[in-house]
């Protein structure tokens, strides 16, 4: 399976923003509506791979700091037809 990492900023978050969410049972950061920004991307080819990647990435002094994340995200492993070699 291969795996996306990628470094993104963290964006802060209003205290009535996380209030209005914790009354209405919603969520702060929802990802699929508006994803951080990202800063940079990379691919591997397993999980070792990436999880070696993604420690490296953890190294920068904007993660430490807090500022910015890191996410290994499993990609899915289905191939487009012209993926394919072609023959029987």
């Amino acid at each position: 399976m291969r795996f996306l990492i990628v470094r993104t900023d963290i964006r802060a978050a209003a205290d009535l923003d996380i209030v209005t969410a914790w009354a209405g049972g919603g969520r702060v950061r929802d990802e699929t509506i508006s994803p951080e920004p990202r800063r940079q991307v990379m691919r591997a080819e397993d999980r070792d791979a990436a999880l070696l990647l993604a420690r490296a990435l953890a190294t920068a002094g904007s993660v430490r700091r807090g500022r910015q994340r890191i996410k290994v995200l499993p990609l899915d492993d289905a191939r487009t037809p012209w993926q394919y070699e072609s023959g029987g």
